[in-house]
This record gives C-alpha cells, sequence and structure tokens, in this order.
C-alpha cells in the first residue's frame, strides 16, 4: 500500500500558528481472507513506514520526520442484494500510535460501479482527531484497474472543516 497526502493543524506550541503537514506512508501488509455466505473479510499486519513533513518546523508535534511501526487491520465487505454493497475497514498503527475506521453503504448504478454514503473516523497522537462524511464511488472497473473516490466533508479536533476528496486505484495479478 502506498499512500500520500497534505494537512493542516493549529500548534499551540508555536503560538496557535497554522502548520501545514504532509505524510507519505507505505506498508507491507500480508493477511488472510475469509469467505463465508456472501461475505468477505480480510485480516492484515505488517510493516508500516511514514514521513511527515511540517511547514512552519513544529518542534512539539508528535508526528514529524521519519518513522517505522507495526500495522494491522481488517476490510470486509458484503453484497445484502445483487444491487447493494456495504464495506467496512479499520486499521491500527503503533506509528502516532494512530488509528482510521471507514463504513460505506451503497447502490449499483448502470451495472458499472456503487454509490452511496460513506463515513471515516481518524486519529493520530492522542490529541488529533477527524470525521468525514460524504459519497463514495467503489468498484468501477476499467482496463484491469478497478478504482474508487470518494468526496465530503471533513471536520477536525482543530475545529477546522473543509471538503475532502480520496482516489484509490487497485489491480490484481
Amino acid at each position: 500500500m502506498l499512500g500520500g497526502g497534505t494537512y493542516r493543524y493549529t500548534s499551540g506550541a508555536l503560538g496557535n500558528t497554522d502548520v501545514a503537514g504532509r505524510q507519505l506512508s507505505a506498508a507491507i501488509l500480508p493477511g488472510w481472507r475469509f469467505v463465508r455466505n456472501g461475505v468477505i473479510i480480510t485480516a492484515f499486519a505488517g510493516f508500516d513506514i511514514q514521513q511527515h513533513g511540517l511547514t512552519p518546523d513544529d518542534p512539539s508535534a508528535g508526528l514529524r520526520g521519519n518513522y517505522a511501526g507495526l500495522r494491522t487491520g481488517f476490510d470486509l465487505w458484503y453484497q445484502p442484494t445483487a444491487n447493494t454493497m456495504l464495506a467496512a475497514d479499520a486499521s491500527v498503527s503503533t506509528i502516532g500510535p494512530s488509528y482510521s475506521a471507514r463504513v460505506a453503504f451503497g447502490w449499483r448504478v448502470l451495472d458499472r460501479f456503487y454509490l452511496g454514503p460513506e463515513l471515516q473516523g481518524f486519529a493520530a497522537d492522542g490529541n488529533y482527531r477527524q470525521i468525514r462524511a460524504g459519497l463514495h464511488i467503489t468498484g468501477l472497473r476499467a482496463k484491469g484497474f478497478e478504482w474508487s473516490g470518494g468526496l465530503g466533508w471533513a471536520g477536525d479536533s482543530d475545529r477546522r472543516g473543509s471538503l475532502y476528496g480520496k482516489l484509490g486505484m487497485f489491480t490484481r495479478y
């Protein structure tokens, strides 16, 4: 898994200055898949590597610089009917420590992808939390890849709110 993104927070140690952060991450997460009665659960665990860059530098930040740790989690996929889906996932990392959790429901659209609401939460270092609510597109297949995306509103423990967007892609070998 590879990922990255940007974030902002208010640093009390820097006189309530806004800090812009950039995160890059990579994880090697072997796992096990269990399939029973239309429910697919994947459990995984492995190595987690992250790099956090801050502007301006915030020496009080719990996450700044390079880190290596362990990550574990699960994915759930369930299709209650031929035209609906329910997905959930959660992950915990020793870096921070941090966690994330997401749940999404969708309806099949034009027999091409699922569209519906999603809710996600994230927390890190015991002092930052973010909640996201929006719409997702899941399972759009094109040229050997499966695409997903999301768009919605995010609010955090620094009392900030903004739009969020995400794009995902994977392929099977």
